[in-house]
């Protein structure tokens, strides 16, 4: 695989994988990149944090655990000359993105070659103040499908970028064996006595595996003798879909992970009363599955810039983001926090935003978009084949999507907003400044960023901007400056709360809720717990349901087909459209061109 300067990492290989001839001086794939880097000893890069050898866990020489309790029991990180020993809180700087297309947008790579963009510009300026980046832990569904990794790209990656990629700490198969557990749990239970008097027919967990395997969505389970159990339909998610992924991500402490495990409903018995997974006495053991995955996972950054990469619930069918227990460890030990939310910013940015921050009381200090021209003129109705040709036209069609995200973040949650263009040497200067005008006049700056091709020193002028707009916000009156907020109340209805994020944030007329989704909003209702954040799951492709209405589309309705519960998560799970909780491989995945050799050496990885 070679790849063009800067090159998108966050979409489909359609169209980035491009051959030597789109480029002079063929650069080396992300894998050799990756695989030539020097790595500095961990305790090297928690030293850069204050951390000491005793205070991480090593998971051989450049992975390591770090136990939340030794980070919170230490001062902030101050800023120089504030604060007093009290230290105060880093910045956090929320990276997300226009809506995904083949063309790529290159979001995880940006915010990687930010934070080392932002560690260079302090160096040069010497101000003692740390970047560290946030991130979400790779799937191995879109690591063999189509995706491929979430290690960045180029000389913009998080390493060691193989072990990433693949079984990393082993924190995903802990989840997929506490979901597993729990659903063997249900099945034990009903086959010895059941009793609890659960309805088979009422089962609603299943079981997950952390692969695109779409032969295991709906299956019939406990086929065979007496003995072999209750036959009942059954089914399998994807793990990164799993309740208990998302109470991973969001869960404050060991007490607390324990109490919304507990929480979860797992089915209702032959009365119609709910079974949750304490009923079971199921969340004890769960628990100690998880009890050292939940500790956050310090790496580093090609550069140096350590690195927390920790949990990784689906954006386009669940919350999209790290663990909070990452960002506030991060948050805590850095002045600066890059974080990224999943997708494009209608779902990513919008879920961080009212689920994650209304939970763990966060607040961003700025937002960034990522864009590639490319992606916009397509957007604009560019065909794949021509998008490396100057096309002001589609580009102009194309920008709305851009400028609808911008409005969002701006009007609905009043975040600062900084767009970063991820550069090709195809871009012409006639279609970079159209999108700075654009921009400019929804009063947003727009940075070119090269940080593929040159790691951090690509990312400078991106770094700038971002600290330029910090600054500004710094320099405010209270009086002057907007409050981050969030697009709806918790105690609206559900259905309002779905009609809120569809008008607001998608741009939607209304809303359209089947009369199966009816029933279970009654249901859930009756339990008394609809006051809490939706989580709707929608293709990433479009702001509507509708993968093909690319761009900024009106007229349009969005079709809930699907509601259920995360009682232990705390949300509300909305269905939209098409949207699957197990993907399938493509035709072609990735996984044909991986391999390795005798030595040990992995290749097509990406």
């Amino acid at each position: 695989m070679t790849v063009p300067n800067n090159a998108p990492k966050d979409s489909s290989n359609s169209i980035c994988n491009e051959t030597p001839n789109d480029i002079p001086n063929a650069v080396p794939n992300d894998i050799s990149i990756a695989q030539n880097a020097t790595l500095q000893p961990i305790t090297a890069i928690a030293q850069k944090l204050g951390l000491l050898p005793e205070q991480i866990e090593p998971y051989g020489h450049y992975k390591a655990k770090i136990n939340p309790a030794d980070v919170f029991n230490k001062p902030a990180k101050s800023e120089p000359g504030k604060d007093g020993n009290q230290g105060k809180q880093g910045k956090l700087i929320l990276v997300t993105a226009i809506n995904p297309t083949p063309a790529g947008e290159g979001k995880t790579t940006v915010t990687i070659g930010l934070a080392d963009a932002i560690n260079r510009v302090q160096q040069q300026q010497n101000t003692g103040k740390r970047a560290i980046v946030a991130l979400r832990e790779p799937s191995l569904g879109p690591v063999f499908g189509i995706k491929g990794g979430a290690a960045g790209g180029g000389y913009a990656q998080v390493l060691p970028m193989e072990d990433i990629n693949l079984h990393f700490t082993g924190d995903f198969h802990a989840i997929s064996a506490a979901n597993n557990l729990l659903a063997a749990m249900i099945d034990n239970h009903i086959y010895q006595g059941n009793e609890l008097d659960i309805d088979p027919k009422q089962v609603l967990w299943r079981h997950v595996v952390d692969m695109n395997d779409r032969q295991l969505r709906n299956i019939i389970s406990g086929m065979g003798k007496s003995s072999d159990g209750v036959m009942r339909e059954d089914g399998f998610d994807i793990t990164v879909a799993s309740e208990v992924m998302a109470i991973f991500c969001l869960a404050t402490d060991l007490a607390d992970l324990k109490q919304r495990l507990g929480n979860i409903l797992v089915a209702y018995n032959k009365d119609k009363q709910p079974i949750y997974a304490k009923d079971l006495q199921a969340h004890g053991a769960m628990t100690a599955l998880l009890k050292d995955a939940i500790k956050p996972n310090l790496v580093q950054t090609i550069e140096g810039t350590p690195a927390i990469v920790h949990g990784g619930p689906f954006a386009n069918i669940a919350h999209g983001c790290n663990s909070v227990i990452a960002t506030k460890v991060a948050l805590h030990l850095a002045d600066y926090t890059l974080t990224e939310a999943g997708f494009g910013a209608d779902l990513g940015a919008q879920k961080f935003c009212d689920i994650k921050c209304r939970m763990a009381g966060l607040t961003p200090n700025v937002a960034v978009i990522v864009a590639t021209i490319r992606a916009l003129k397509y957007n604009g109705g560019l065909a794949k084949n021509k998008l490396k040709d100057e096309d002001l036209t589609a580009l102009e069609k194309g920008l709305p999507n851009l400028i609808k995200h911008i409005e969002n973040l701006q009007n609905v949650y009043n975040l600062p907003v900084v767009v970063a263009i991820n550069q090709f040497v195809s871009d012409t200067e006639a279609e970079i400044a159209m999108v700075r005008q654009a921009c400019l006049e929804q009063g947003v700056e727009v940075a070119l960023t090269q940080v593929w091709e040159k790691g951090g020193k690509g990312g400078e002028a991106l770094a700038n901007a971002v600290l330029n707009v910090l600054e500004q916000n710094d320099s405010k009156p209270d009086a002057a400056s907007k409050p981050f907020q969030l697009s709806y109340d918790n105690e609206d209805s559900i259905a309002d709360k779905i009609r809120t994020v569809a008008q607001r944030i998608y741009g939607a007329d209304d809303i359209d809720i089947s009369s199966f989704a009816q029933s279970k909003i009654r249901r859930i209702e009756a339990l008394k717990l609809d006051k809490v954040p939706i989580c709707i799951a929608k293709t990433q492709y479009s702001l509507s349901d509708n993968p093909k209405l690319l761009g900024r589309p009106t007229g349009f309705t969005i079709h809930v087909r699907d509601v259920s519960l995360s009682a232990g998560a705390g949300f509300i799970v909305v269905i939209c459209g098409a949207i699957m909780k197990m993907p399938g491989l493509p035709k072609v995945p990735a996984a044909n061109q991986i391999d390795v050799d005798d030595e040990g050496n992995i290749t097509g990885l990406f």
